[in-house]
């Protein structure tokens, strides 16, 4: 038997060329943590990666655990490579591709049991574009162009005997306009 699993993805929050937070992405935190305060999450697990970690201990759940498969990596390089991704390593490229199997193996189904969950990953951009475009049945190269804001939440619903559901995707409307989209070019930017 299973049950529905609601599927929240938040990428981490704005980032120093340090790792961790900057103070913009405290509040992005803070505030993605308000946001999720009325959610019944059973878990919260996130990248390793300390901008992860910051983000995820800003979000109060039972339990957290850290998963090396919601890092940052690329999860498919297509053929051409993009220029973009060109700096990726024979061996980045097939840590990523089984990373990310890994995660859609987890997380991208019904949970098992009776009881619906909501599990929360906090993770980086590459990672829930890679979930959303599993969720709709597109092509492995489309998860390029998806890109996903610092704290904003995309949520799938994975439930028994249907298709999964994208039930939000870059929701940024609990950060106010002056903390939506860091860390993107104007060109990547809604106006």
């Amino acid at each position: 038997m299973t049950a529905t699993r609601w599927l929240y993805l938040a990428r981490h929050g704005d980032a120093a060329e340090t790792g961790g937070l900057t103070d913009t992405g405290r509040e992005q935190a803070k505030l993605l943590a308000e946001r999720l305060s009325d959610v019944p999450l059973a878990i919260v697990t996130h990248s390793p990666l300390q901008r992860a970690a910051e983000t995820a201990a800003a979000v109060h759940a039972p339990s957290t655990e850290i998963w090396a498969a919601a890092g940052d990596y690329v999860p498919f390089v297509p053929d051409p490579v993009p220029p973009a991704l060109e700096g990726y390593t024979p061996q980045e490229r097939a840590d990523g591709a089984r990373w990310a199997a890994e995660a859609l193996d987890r997380f991208a189904k019904p949970v098992e049991g009776d009881i619906e969950t909501h599990e929360l990953v906090i993770t980086h951009a590459f990672l829930v574009a890679w979930f959303v475009r599993d969720a709709l049945g597109a092509p492995p190269e489309r998860w390029l162009g998806l890109n996903s804001a610092n704290c904003a939440l995309t949520v799938i619903r994975y439930t028994p005997d249907r298709p999964p559901a994208l039930v939000l995707f870059n929701d940024l409307s609990h950060l106010p306009p002056e903390l939506r989209w860091t860390g993107f070019s104007s060109g990547l930017v809604p106006r």
